[in-house]
């Protein structure tokens, strides 16, 4: 593993090493197979120490977004029942205040601390040095249970598969082999860019280790970073989510013709819908190597599709295979082609629950065994998948569907227009109209002829029925870092800062 902006190198035999001595903190803690781990760091090279130790101890592990605040924090820790957790310095604050008083907690761990005598916490390091790498049980394989984004609200812990006490450590199944369908090998180095505690990230590093390649990892996503990076250490592999194209396209086109990005072998992209044009834009920079995955952390299924065969399907995340994948209205009944419903993967879906509610966790999946992510989309003649959207962001106005994904594709395309959240706000003539809030470019400002220039330049584009009736400007929208838009955070912003009648 290399550091980039520091330029540490760590070779397998340490990596392996600590996880091995770490494994054996949390037995000497009293942790037993099936037990919770939480893990709540930034992007620190400790992280994979943690998560490979959790892996080959029979651990339930749980990586914890750094962004949440410690009500947040101490929900996740609450609601996945963790034993120990393990921290990196610069959020002990953050952690302190999110584990105070839970007594399940029985095991502390600081990465880097500056005070390790902090109350209640042990230093990592010290702990980790003064435990022997020989296996004080048996090594079995542990299994990540991560945490739905919460986009809709509260996010959901994950479960797969229970810890099966009869697989040993290495017994690699499909939850991380999938990743090698772009061709991981011991020459791969494949760059981190995103955030450890989001699914893709992490298991993409986590499979490059499995199959001996070399992890880049970069604390956070910086568009000439991520290039330099690329052209230093040869990057072959690297993911990364839609808004993550648009600021690397925004560079200078003197910095984005600096650096040599021939080595990329596979560039996947996931997460979050990526307009047409900035996904055209990337293949034309960086050539025929940008697949695009469909799945979530919920692994229900899986469409994918290459740069060549997308140049062909503009806008779909891939062929189905016959019989995978159905699209329903809300009565079940399956619609034919070209038309917009729910997505359901099918034959029979892979199963999943969510930790700690059965009521949730049969609500995803129908008589069937069919089970759906929360999207909208359908089905070409050919078999081809295209999203339309999430169904908890349709809006309905004057009894027609409208499904922002499509505005908000056009919107950013607009020279002012920086980010952009299409969402239905209440109306009395037609329940709810379309109203676009974005954020502006440098050297824009808001005011009502740019509202109206906006409003306008869509209706050119568009359906008059599907275009914003009114234009919000705001600083920043609530998007995650896996490029996720926060819909229900920025209605509740919205609410608060709109007077009310």
């Amino acid at each position: 593993m290399v550091v980039p902006t520091t330029g540490q190198r760590i070779s397998y035999r340490a990596m392996v090493d600590q996880s091995k001595r770490l494994a054996n903190v949390l037995r000497e803690n009293g942790l037993r197979p099936g037990d919770h781990v939480a893990i709540f760091m930034t992007n620190v090279p400790e992280y994979f120490e943690v998560v490979w130790a959790a892996r080959r101890g029979g651990y339930f592990y749980t990586a914890v977004n750094w962004h949440l605040t410690p009500g947040e924090v101490r929900y996740m820790l609450e609601n996945s029942q963790s034993r120990a957790l393990i921290v990196s310095a610069d959020l002990a604050g953050v952690a302190e205040q999110a584990a105070a008083g839970l007594p399940r907690l029985t095991l502390r761990l600081l990465v880097g601390a500056d005070r390790p005598d902090r109350a209640g916490w042990q230093d990592y390091a010290q702990a980790v040095a003064s435990a022997a790498t020989a296996p004080l049980g048996p090594e079995l394989e542990g299994q990540a249970m991560l945490y739905s984004s919460g986009t809709t609200g509260r996010p959901k812990g994950i479960v797969h598969t229970k810890v099966d006490l009869d697989r040993r450590f290495g017994d690699v199944a499909g939850d991380i082999l999938w990743v090698n369908r772009y061709g991981l090998d011991t020459e791969t180095v494949s760059l981190t860019v995103g955030p450890l505690y989001h699914a893709a990230p992490l298991v993409s590093a986590m499979a490059t280790h499995r199959h001996g390649g070399t992890v880049a990892l970069l604390p956070k996503f910086d568009a000439e970073q991520t290039l330099k990076a690329i052209e230093r250490y040869r990057v072959t592999h690297v993911q990364f989510v839609p808004t993550m194209f648009i600021r690397l396209l925004r560079l200078p086109e003197a910095v984005r013709r600096r650096y040599d990005v021939s080595s990329l072998r596979a560039v996947a992209h996931s997460a979050a819908p990526c307009p047409v044009e900035v996904k055209r834009q990337m293949i034309e920079w960086f050539g025929p190597v940008i697949y695009e995955y469909y799945s979530a952390t919920e692994a229900a299924g899986h469409v994918s599709i290459g740069a060549r065969e997308w140049l062909e399907h503009p806008g779909s995340v891939g062929r189905v295979a016959p019989g995978s994948v159905a699209v329903t209205d809300e009565s079940g009944r399956e619609l034919p082609a070209g038309e917009d419903g729910i997505i359901w993967f099918t034959r029979p879906a892979n199963r999943f629950s969510y930790h700690g509610d059965p009521d949730k966790s049969a609500s995803m999946f129908n008589d069937k065994g069919w089970a759906r992510m929360g999207d909208i989309g359908h089905l070409d003649d050919d078999g081809y998948l295209f999203i339309s959207g999430r169904s908890d962001d349709t809006i309905i106005s004057g009894g027609v569907n409208i499904y922002p994904r499509e505005i908000e594709d056009l919107l950013i395309e607009h020279p002012a227009v920086d980010d952009v959240a299409v969402i239905g706000v209440p109306d009395d003539e037609y329940g709810e109209s379309v109203r676009a809030v974005v954020t502006l470019r440098d050297g824009y400002t808001g005011d009502p002829a740019l509202e109206r220039d906006i409003i306008d330049w869509t209706r050119a584009r568009l359906a008059h029925y599907k275009c914003p009736r009114s234009v919000s400007f705001a600083g920043s929208l609530p998007r995650s870092v896996a490029g996720k838009m926060m819909k229900h955070r920025l209605i509740e912003q919205l609410a608060g800062t709109e007077p009310s009648t």
